[in-house]
């Protein structure tokens, strides 16, 4: 009988990712990224990149000692990479065989059990309980760990829902885990301004990612960082490509962490912005979840699909997040800047009246949610 050729079992038993990336037309408030421009000197370093430096390779040593400085970490603890993205899957390559486990609390980031399926790992699901404003579960969590765990993927904040993880928890559980990759996702720390990236050099299975997608404004080029100790860093980098970072995004990179001001400025218009949309759901009556993040996630209960299409309508982009674990019936709002907020708070009501969206008709919201 003739043999084709077929991808491996891990590969046909993963799940997909299908993010709605065509048709994104009007105020992008759907995807969490900054909603306006990068910093004015980014957009001079793209102005005077000369076409010989598209026909080079990719240096990556410079920016990535520029960004060890930054986040004042040896250069041997900080490795640029495409994305938070391509982060999480060197770590799943590096550390996880057929078979290993992977302890993630959800809902979260999708991409986390998408990679560490693709391995061969078996990925176990810790539920957050919406009821108690997702308050991360960390007795449950660390009476999952087992000797077959080898990973444990954790966003603070966290995404979909804004819920934090205490610093002390985060390291005691890669205390509890020597044995196993702990990787703390900070992809949305600016918005938050907590971190553990110091304690890479005290937990050798402790690796840290940022992102410069949200509030740098940089997701078109591509560019995160993975911080972890000396001791296991080069492991990581054995997976890594060498030029697995454009050289646009390399010469743009250290201007963008060097003009602070501007990033400054935009944390502030999304604290503050976050602060009148909860304001606004709390006078509507939408239920919500108190976030640390750059979104707002809200239930809007059965109508959510109108409430996404009548935004759009409107010009105005949020994601549905209905089939995430325990997030039935909610919509996640991206908090950009004032303009923008601005915007988003005038509709906001017009939507909830147009659906015909009653506060009466949804379950009544947890203390720890937002409520009148």
């Amino acid at each position: 009988m003739e043999k084709t050729l077929q991808a491996r079992n891990a590969v046909r038993r993963m799940k997909e990712y299908h993010p709605p990336l065509s048709g994104r037309n009007g105020l992008r408030l759907d995807f969490n990224e900054n909603t306006d421009a990068p910093s004015p000197r980014v957009m001079e370093v793209l102005k005077h990149i000369a076409c010989g430096e598209l026909t080079k390779y990719p240096e990556r040593a410079p920016s990535e000692g520029r960004m060890a400085e930054f986040l004042r970490l040896k250069p041997d603890q900080a490795l640029l990479t495409n994305g938070v993205d391509e982060a999480i899957h060197l770590l799943c390559e590096t550390f996880l065989e057929p078979g290993d486990e992977v302890l993630i609390v959800v809902p979260t980031f999708s991409m986390y059990e998408i990679y560490a399926q693709s391995t061969g790992a078996r990925v176990i699901t810790v539920q957050a309980n919406p009821e108690r404003g997702f308050r991360f579960p960390i007795e449950v969590l660390l009476s999952s760990i087992t000797g077959k765990t080898r990973m444990i993927a954790l966003a603070s904040p966290n995404n979909p829902t804004g819920a934090v993880v205490a610093r002390a928890d985060l390291l005691r559980i890669a205390d509890a885990a020597p044995a196993a990759a702990v990787l703390v996702d900070e992809a949305y720390y600016d918005f938050w301004g907590q971190t553990v990236i110091d304690a890479v050099t005290r937990f050798p299975n402790l690796f840290v990612t940022r992102t410069f997608s949200k509030a740098y404004g940089l997701a078109g080029l591509r560019i995160g960082v993975l911080a972890g100790n000396s001791i296991q860093m080069p492991m990581v980098r054995k997976v890594a490509s060498p030029y697995n970072v454009n050289g646009i995004a390399l010469a743009c990179l250290p201007h963008a962490i060097a003009d602070r001001d501007f990033l400054a400025d935009y944390i502030q218009q999304v604290l503050q912005g976050r602060a009148r949309l909860m304001i606004q759901l709390t006078c509507q009556g939408v239920p919500y979840w108190i976030s640390q993040a750059n979104f707002v996630l809200a239930k809007i209960g059965p109508l959510h699909r109108e409430f996404v299409a009548e935004m759009r309508k409107r010009g105005i982009l949020v994601r549905d997040r209905s089939s995430d674990p325990g997030c039935n019936g909610c919509v996640r709002m991206t908090v950009g800047t004032t303009e923008h907020t601005e915007r988003l708070l005038i509709v906001l009501p017009e939507v909830l009246n147009t659906i015909g969206w009653m506060a009466t008709q949804q379950v009544s919201a947890s203390p720890i949610m937002g409520s009148v």
